[in-house]
């Protein structure tokens, strides 16, 4: 249940975000530039732009897998610059999920035992664990592959592993970087399609990074990152 004091925040908020990289000649490569961006609650948001602009690093950030050089992030109007390695990464585990392009699924592992991993770290029981992971892996039509190794499985199939493993502790916050990135488009558009119902169902807020304006169609609104900076794109939503 949320409150009306947690709802009163944007999920994700940004002020003048900036991020820079030295290089060897002792100057500065800017990635992000002064990014002013809020997610509000059960938004889904596209973020479109060309490989290399920094889509990426601003992902990063907003989940806190990375810190900015300059600026500020608030989640659900918490001050993540405020909090140390080890806060952030506990408010990560239980309020954010990641979707990768690439999977990074454990090879060593069946399905169900990825999928079971966030609840395991977070202390619950293993057995509890793989029972719920169990419920994750049926809610993305993969309950029949829970046993199977991700070797044994399709690009598609190990994809909607991860969707499962994003979502197994019910996070309030979904970033998806390129989720179809390393898929042919009709396997891609399956997952962006449950991606979206997931979104829906289970009351998310979330942002899927993508280079391609098909799977933007999909989200409420899409921004074009360039010169570091996001504008709303106007493109036909779907």
């Amino acid at each position: 249940m949320i409150n009306l004091t947690e709802n009163s925040w944007p999920v994700i908020k940004t002020e003048n975000l900036g991020k820079a990289y030295p290089l060897p000649d002792r100057t500065w490569l800017r990635v992000l530039d002064g990014i002013n961006f809020e997610l509000k609650t059960g938004e889904l948001v596209a973020i479109m732009g060309v490989s290399g602009v920094g889509k990426t690093t601003f992902l990063n950030i907003l989940g806190g897998l990375d810190r900015p050089t300059d600026g500020r992030v608030y989640f659900e109007g918490q001050d993540l610059m405020t909090k140390n390695q080890t806060e952030v990464a506990e408010l990560r585990n239980k309020k954010i999920g990641f979707v990768f392009q690439f999977i990074y699924l454990l090879p060593e592992f069946t399905a169900v035992e990825n999928v079971a991993i966030p609840l395991i770290i977070a202390g619950m029981d293993k057995n509890q664990a793989l029972s719920q992971a169990r419920k994750g892996l049926e809610e993305v039509g993969m309950d029949n592959r829970w046993n199977f190794r991700p070797a044994q499985l399709s690009g598609g199939e190990q994809q909607r592993i991860a969707v499962a493993r994003a979502l197994i502790n019910e996070p309030r916050l979904l970033l998806a970087d390129e989720p179809t990135g390393n898929l042919d488009w009709k396997t891609g558009e399956t997952i962006i399609k449950l991606i979206v119902e997931m979104h829906r169902r289970k009351g998310l807020s979330s942002i899927i990074v993508t280079h391609n304006e098909k799977i933007a169609r999909f989200c409420q609104k899409s921004y074009l990152m360039e010169g570091g900076n996001l504008k709303l794109f106007e493109g036909e939503q779907g």
